[in-house]
């Protein structure tokens, strides 16, 4: 029992945690199937909550709490059910072949994870003393990262949906950052930032069912057919 209540702990805790979200990130980045790619972005938000969680919990924060419940039912387990009701609709299931192929967009998501770290330096402390007041901040690298893989799968995916969670997961970074650093936003600005991504969601949902009707195909790449 005492064990649980030791900052030391949660720390150590924390750091795992977000650990294991670098790594469902960058498996991410290796994943062609589509549904399995959402199911990892599924279970990344349940460690973001998890962390926030545990963030809240030494840190006697009620709204994290909020944030973290928040997270857990829209990103954990709302949008990755939209999101393979969307998949089995429009009867895609398999990524194309990205703009980089995969053993190099894996190195390239690596390179990104250093300058993440590299990033994150000026804000680490370490001549603090363990505590809850500092709970979390070795999670501001993956956060960085996360932001950082988050645009170069935007940029580097072709098809529309994939392009869809690759934001979600650009997202996952700020909200960890949020709640590393800075022990959350103001819950009205958490509630605001959650309801324009639920509805960024539904209307990137509508456009990709749309641009799969027009076009037969969700590569966005084909777009430029509608230039003159």
């Amino acid at each position: 029992m005492h064990t649980l209540q030791d900052p030391e702990f949660g720390n150590k805790m924390v750091t795992l945690m977000a650990a294991l979200v670098l790594v469902l990130q960058i498996a991410m980045v290796a994943q062609r199937w589509i549904v399995t790619n959402i199911r990892l972005f599924a279970a990344q938000s349940f460690l973001l909550a998890a962390i926030a969680n545990t963030i809240a919990y030494y840190n006697h924060a009620p709204h994290i709490y909020v944030a973290a419940v928040l997270t857990l039912l829209a990103k954990g387990i709302l949008v990755p059910i939209v999101l393979e009701r969307l998949v089995a609709r429009i009867e895609i299931r398999q990524e194309i072949e990205p703009i980089v192929n995969i053993p190099l967009s894996i190195v390239i998501s690596g390179g990104l994870t250093l300058v993440g770290y590299v990033l994150a330096e000026p804000f680490y402390r370490p001549e603090e003393a363990p505590g809850a007041a500092t709970l979390g901040h070795n999670a501001l690298a993956v956060a960085i990262s996360l932001f950082l893989i988050g645009f170069f799968m935007m940029i580097n995916r072709r098809k529309a949906l994939t392009q869809v969670l690759a934001l979600l997961c650009l997202e996952n970074g700020l909200f960890l950052a949020a709640i590393s650093l800075t022990y959350g936003m103001p819950l009205i600005v958490e509630l605001g930032v959650l309801f324009d991504v639920l509805v960024a969601v539904m209307v990137l949902g509508i456009l990709v069912y749309r641009i799969r009707e027009t076009f037969e195909s969700m590569d966005v790449s084909r777009m430029r057919r509608l230039r003159g």
